[in-house]
């Protein structure tokens, strides 16, 4: 019974795209939420599912706008990514301009962000595609190339762009972090797009989950002291804390 019940429930998700919990009380009225979140966690598991706030989207979904890489990536530590997505979407005013990166991160805070007037710059085409379903969200995406691995786009003449454009805020992830080495990526040209990010916006706040520290990736965008707020998850080390605490960089 229950693994029809799961099986049921992947194939409503692979059809539907996404589900909130309260759709799937609608299709299994006789199962608690409690028993459909297991059976959610179960599902995600063997990788055949995405859990978001409130509910949970398909793999085959994702895939639509990606590849495997990137759907490989935004499938693992997702518990720490969403924490950090939402602690990220509670630091977005009403009215203010944003640039988002496109890494799977960020496209869990463009799940999680309100639906409110705000304008967002972003280099990430997951990203972009869930933001444009919320209607008053406002969307550019900045073209160049894509880089299939991580679905975002970078091209060197972005300079030119970022000189016509105003955000206030930048709100990025990174794929790497030692103390020494700062924040890193595997790509040269998405690394000088994040530092042209990093220089244009009056704030920078870097998102960052626990497994990427002590990594090392060949291309350094921003140090410790560029940044201005590091959310983070429950994991981080008190110790590495106390380092950003002692720049005056606050740590979520």
């Amino acid at each position: 019974m229950k693994r029809e019940r799961i099986e049921e429930i992947a194939e409503l998700l692979d059809k539907r795209g996404k589900l909130t919990l309260e759709q799937l009380d609608g299709f299994f009225p006789n199962v608690s939420q409690m028993t459909l979140r297991r059976d959610l966690f179960q599902l995600e598991q063997q990788g055949r599912i995405i859990r978001v706030r409130g509910g949970a989207m398909s793999v085959k979904e994702v895939q639509k706008v990606s590849g495997e890489p990137y759907t490989k990536k935004s499938t693992i530590h997702t518990d720490e990514k969403i924490k950090i997505a939402q602690k990220a979407a509670s630091l977005i005013d009403e009215n203010c301009s944003l640039f988002i990166d496109g890494g799977t991160t960020a496209m869990y805070l463009a799940k999680e962000m309100p639906d409110m007037n705000v304008h967002v710059f972003t280099n990430g085409l997951a990203v972009a595609i869930e933001l444009s379903q919320k209607k008053n969200v406002h969307v550019t995406m900045i073209g160049g190339q894509v880089m299939k691995d991580n679905l975002s786009t970078a091209s060197p003449v972005a300079k030119s762009y970022f000189d016509n454009t105003n955000f206030e805020l930048a709100i990025i992830s990174s794929t790497a972090f030692t103390p020494e080495y700062g924040f890193s990526c595997a790509s040269q040209i998405e690394a000088d797009l994040l530092k042209m990010t990093r220089m244009k916006a009056k704030s920078l706040y870097m998102m960052l989950d626990s497994s990427k520290i002590g990594k090392i990736m060949p291309y350094t965008f921003a140090k410790i002291e560029d940044i201005d707020v590091l959310i983070t998850d429950d994991d981080f080390p008190a110790e590495l804390k106390a380092v950003f605490n002692q720049k005056n960089i606050v740590v979520m």
